[in-house]
């Protein structure tokens, strides 16, 4: 199964659970809890933007990313509409581009480049993470609904385990797991708001994919990623 449809496969599944628990929840009084917590499961879909790119070096074809976690809500006031969230997700990412990574058989050393003007097939890579969301949460619920407005903002902090880059060409295939230059050690800022089942998310990683090593001449390779999605949210 490629990716892409393995997060079409996992889109389905969660939105038909969420109609179903909506619809189990209308058809049933539910009793209230005074000592609720909200939005600790979640599920995002993301379109995967590459910012601060070398020359040369551009995005093609598709990048998206598949996010799942819990965070433990934890409200800091009598009305239980504003929390801390401290949790611990997973995150798969591709990203289409044109910067071929490679390795000198020789020496060992990472090389990297720009495909711009070179014919190719494809060019991408993958990661893998675990992260841990802290948020500040300000939401406008009640007991007894869960169709609410919420604003959630903070930092997420991650290990990339796994990175996965691969090249294909006619005749010609390049596949690099392990880069001694890539800084596997993510932070990035998040804000996400919406209203019931449907949260715009923004993520921005505040350092870069990889080292001050990295350098295609004398620049920088860097990149720092963007994730733009939806954000799902179950109790």
């Amino acid at each position: 199964m490629s990716i892409k449809q393995f997060l079409v496969v996992i889109f389905v599944f969660f939105v038909v659970n969420i109609g179903f628990s909506q619809n189990e929840n209308t058809a049933k009084e539910v009793e209230l809890d005074s000592m609720y917590r909200e939005d600790q499961f979640y599920a995002g879909f993301t379109f995967n933007l590459l910012w601060n790119t070398p020359s040369g070096v551009s995005q093609s074809g598709f990048s998206g990313g598949l996010h799942l976690g819990y965070t433990r809500d934890m409200p800091i006031n009598k009305r239980r509409n504003i929390a801390i969230g401290l949790g611990l997700g997973y995150s798969i990412n591709t990203y289409g581009q044109n910067l071929f990574i490679g390795e000198d058989v020789e020496t060992g050393q990472s090389i990297f480049s720009s495909l711009d003007g070179v014919d190719f097939d494809k060019n991408r890579f993958t990661t893998h993470l675990i992260e841990s969301p802290l948020e500040f949460r300000w939401r406008t619920s009640v007991p007894d609904t869960h169709k609410f407005w919420r604003i959630y903002t903070g930092l997420r902090v991650g290990y990339l385990y796994y990175f996965d880059a691969k090249f294909e060409q006619p005749g010609n295939q390049v596949r690099q797991v392990k880069i001694d230059e890539l800084d596997r050690w993510r932070i990035g800022a998040t804000f996400t708001f919406g209203w019931n089942t449907f949260n715009f998310h923004f993520y921005y990683s505040l350092n870069p994919l990889f080292d001050s090593n990295a350098r295609i001449g004398s620049e920088r390779v860097g990149l720092n990623t963007v994730k733009i999605g939806l954000m799902f949210y179950i109790l």
